[in-house]
């Protein structure tokens, strides 16, 4: 596990997509595990920039999202599918038919992601941390043998994400279909960035903790291949 620690988002935003372009680079058709939240946004921002003051194609690249909400229409403002297109699909040539998100609230609908997902290794698998560790919806406790799940989000989660919900945490979504961890951990290379000091704890569970269910972010300290991209504030109980 490599740990990047800079100085602020900014400069941890384009330090991911160092090495991002790192792996675009070395393959123009590579696939992409992309996450979605604010934590990402920056990292895509310097996507959209390089395609197009610099021309790097998507144009062969495919890409699997690491979930999505339940029980809300894939046109809603604030589903995973639209953040996924305001913020980085419509701004660079990667072909929508090569775009895959979760969709569905039972098991048919998790098999069919796993099984679409077969085809394909991912290269590079982009991840953010929760305050209580999730990765993905991955919740503390869920299994390290996990595959692509519905997932009955905690209250810890829900209030954090009621921020996008014009604060009102009954607006929330309280499920969602998410890879498992097992499928995170079959991804080539892990790129995981976290910035702000309500991060400091769950990094430090991750770079240093024991290796534990109850904080699922930990099972990456057993990739073969993470970059954990952290500002200092992030940082501020690893140094």
């Amino acid at each position: 596990m490599e740990v990047i620690i800079c100085k602020d988002y900014d400069e941890a935003s384009a330090k991911a997509y160092e090495v991002m372009k790192e792996v675009i680079s070395a393959k123009d058709d590579a696939t992409l595990g992309l996450a979605t939240g604010s934590t990402p946004i920056g990292l895509y921002k310097n996507m959209i920039k390089d395609h197009k003051e610099n021309g790097v194609s998507y144009a062969k690249c495919h890409s699997f999202n690491l979930d999505e909400y339940v029980g809300i229409d894939r046109n809603h403002e604030q589903s995973y599918y639209t953040f996924m297109h305001e913020n980085l699909f419509n701004h660079i040539d990667i072909k929508e038919e090569n775009i895959n998100l979760p969709y569905g609230d039972d098991q048919a609908a998790c098999d069919a992601y796993e099984k679409a997902m077969d085809g394909y290794k991912i290269d590079i698998q982009v991840l953010g941390i929760g305050a209580n560790g999730h990765i993905g919806f991955n919740e503390p406790g869920t299994s390290f043998d996990s595959l692509t799940h519905i997932v009955d989000l905690q209250e810890k989660t829900i209030s954090d994400n009621a921020r996008f919900f014009n604060n009102d945490m009954n607006l929330v979504p309280k499920k969602a279909i998410t890879m498992g961890i097992a499928t995170i951990m079959k991804a080539k290379k892990v790129l995981l960035i976290a910035t702000g000091a309500n991060k400091a704890d769950a990094v430090y569970g991750l770079v240093k903790g024991e290796v534990t269910e109850s904080l699922p972010a930990s099972i990456l300290q057993r990739h073969p291949d993470v970059v954990v991209v952290v500002d200092e504030a992030a940082a501020s109980k690893i140094k």
